[in-house]
């Protein structure tokens, strides 16, 4: 069984690399964007952006006194409005 620490420490890691991703693609700066992500296994990234989703889900539910839940929810939803269906 993995050490809960290091699984921490190595999501914290990841989600660090996420949010500078996220800082590149926002500046323009798609090729350092690009490389930050090549150098990332598929586990680094889902560790990484899950825990950076759920750190600002709840940065924004604090600061709109709202519970997490229903801030992911109204993310979803937004998301699926904005998402073409059957590829239109």
């Amino acid at each position: 069984m993995a050490d809960p620490a290091a699984s921490f420490t190595a999501a914290a890691e990841a989600a660090q690399a996420a949010a500078g991703i996220i800082a590149a693609r926002s500046r323009g700066d798609l090729a350092s964007a690009d490389t930050l992500l090549d150098g990332l296994s598929d586990a680094q990234k889902a560790a990484g952006f899950l825990l950076l989703a759920d750190l600002a889900i709840a940065i924004l539910a604090s600061y709109e006194d709202r519970p997490a839940g229903a801030v992911a929810a109204e993310l979803s939803l937004q998301i699926a409005a904005h998402t073409p269906l059957n590829g239109e």
